[in-house]
């Protein structure tokens, strides 16, 4: 099966088989989001859902965050994973989003990550979701189901996978597309055990095809 082939039967599938493919982040607006993707680092959505309500309240803007420290933030995300370096970042985020963009989430990928706890994947959700740019966030879950599924072969960094991803999948639905591998990953293609009986994926997918012959 070339290449294309593989993409193009992905896609259909998760056309077909998920239509709307939305974050599971609970969240207002940008800036919302924004802290929302920063605290979900190596931690569930569903914590974060439930850390997200209570700071929302206390800090409903980035001014306001803005103006606290990293240790007023602390209380309500000790919960999360990493909570201190994160209340860090949030302090640090906030204070630069006023100060160098009014307040507002940019949306272009140089500035995002020029704030303290953006990275590129955190920037790319941002764009995706928030800007509906075609930009492919490339996590934990689409790194690995990439792999597996056959979409990327031999991807050594997220980056490459990343581009990899951008460049066979129609510019249109990379957004949607992001969100297919993140959700597929967390439900069915599991790190540990993936639930192959369970997936519509297996005539396509170069994992299962391997694991079938053995």
């Amino acid at each position: 099966m070339t290449v294309k082939e593989r993409y193009r039967r992905v896609i259909e599938w998760f056309e077909s088989s998920m239509p709307v493919a939305e974050t599971e982040l609970q969240y207002d607006n940008p800036y919302q989001l924004l802290v929302a993707v920063i605290l979900s680092a190596q931690c569930t959505d569903k914590r974060v859902n439930m850390v997200t309500p209570p700071l929302f309240e206390a800090f409903p803007t980035a001014d306001a965050m803005a103006a606290v420290s990293a240790e007023e933030i602390y209380p309500y995300i000790k919960s999360v994973s990493y909570p201190n370096n994160k209340a860090r970042s949030l302090a640090g985020m906030a204070r630069r989003l006023v100060d160098e963009f009014g307040g507002e989430v940019p949306a272009d990928i140089d500035a995002l990550m020029s704030l303290p706890g953006v990275g590129r994947k955190t920037a790319n959700v941002i764009l995706a979701v928030v800007f509906n740019r075609s930009a492919m966030a490339v996590d934990t879950h689409v790194f690995r189901v990439s792999e597996r599924i056959g979409l990327t072969t031999n991807s050594k960094t997220p980056l490459a996978t990343e581009k990899a991803l951008v460049r066979n999948i129609p510019e249109e639905i990379i957004p949607k597309a992001h969100h297919w591998l993140i959700l597929h990953g967390r439900y069915v293609c599991k790190a540990r055990r993936p639930d192959c009986l369970n997936c519509g994926l297996t005539s396509v997918c170069r994992f299962y095809q391997k694991e079938t012959k053995k």
